[in-house]
């Protein structure tokens, strides 16, 4: 297995497209892993785990690439580059759902096949699209983060980003569901920081002192997670109020090292690049086949159910906390 890192761009692209033809020789199986942007942490540590999953097929050639800064127009260089190279497997996170969705239509009319993971394309342009999670599962994992900490049940507040976010709001709304299974848990107020540090930060200090017996803040939003965290370091409560929610964790290792939070949660980019490879293999091997309720092998991931719109979450959201933060905060 090989590891190839590729930057495309102007006269680069030119001479792939002309050297296209002999790389369909190849024997192994090659998988492009296109990301909104190189030089990013988060796929850099998804590269590390499409070459786990290429390690693991045997057979695998990783093509890493993706334009120098986000956007639509960059990608679509990219792809036709790899269109002209006769890839056997484009996996991308897109810039743009519709801007791709033509040039990666042009390279399934090719023979090529083409997943979409971490940030979907239209349907016409993919095979089938990887969600790192699922609404129930984020919803479900964030009141569980703040339930295992308080085994005698507590009470908890929700700091939100916006009130129109719909992520945000579909979350809260799967936490609420899944509230029944956490006896003693009592969700008393939930305020919204707008995703800004300093309206966060206030927002966070107004819950401690409306609420003085607060045990925990569920901050579903890495801004307010982070904000949240320094009210409660700055209010002298690590220890009686723990934070917790989505976060990444170069942004939250000081949290975990204080105390002021316990554990966080997101997906972890290392999975995610592991499925993405793995799934690709699978459909350009003709080992699987998309569509609306097939299950389709992700090695050590477990499998992935395609919904009616050929979508399918990987897993839970990755739990961090002391135990593993050191080894992730200098990735993302």
């Amino acid at each position: 297995m090989k590891l190839t890192r590729r930057l495309f761009g102007g006269a680069a692209v030119a001479a792939l497209m002309m050297a296209g033809g002999a790389a369909s020789a190849q024997d192994n199986v090659r998988i492009a892993l296109v990301v909104k942007a190189l030089g990013i942490g988060f796929f850099e540590a998804a590269a590390k785990g499409a070459e786990e999953a290429a390690a693991e097929l045997g057979n695998v050639e990783i093509i890493y690439t993706g334009p120098t800064d986000t956007t639509a127009e960059g990608q679509i260089e990219v792809i036709n580059a790899l269109i002209a190279q006769n890839v056997d497997a484009i996996a991308i996170s897109a810039n743009d759902p519709d801007a791709v969705a033509p040039a990666l239509k042009k390279a399934m009319d090719r023979g090529i096949t083409v997943i979409s993971w971490d940030s979907g394309v239209a349907p016409e342009g993919r095979e089938l699209h990887l969600n790192p999670s699922s609404n129930p599962l984020i919803g479900n994992m964030i009141i569980k983060l703040a339930a295992d900490q308080l085994p005698e049940g507590g009470k908890v507040a929700v700091l939100s980003a916006t009130t129109t976010s719909t992520n945000q709001n579909t979350w809260i709304a799967e936490m609420e569901k899944v509230l029944p299974n956490y006896p003693g848990i009592e969700v008393v107020g939930t305020v919204y920081g707008d995703d800004l540090a300093d309206k966060s930060y206030r927002e966070a200090q107004g819950l401690m002192q409306s609420y003085p017996d607060l045990d925990a803040i569920i901050a579903p939003t890495s801004v307010g997670i982070v904000a949240a965290a320094q009210a409660v370091a700055d209010a002298g409560k690590i220890g009686q109020v723990n934070v917790t929610g989505l976060g990444l964790p170069s942004e939250m290792a000081g949290a975990i090292e204080s105390g002021a939070s316990k554990s966080f949660a997101i997906w972890n980019p290392i999975d995610l690049g592991y499925s993405a490879a793995y799934l690709s293999y699978q459909l350009a091997t003709d080992a699987a086949e998309a569509g609306p309720g097939a299950e389709i092998p992700m090695g050590r991931m477990g499998t992935l159910t395609l919904d009616d719109n050929s979508e399918g979450a990987m897993a839970d959201p990755f739990v961090y906390d002391a135990s593993n933060i050191d080894e992730f905060k200098s990735i993302f």
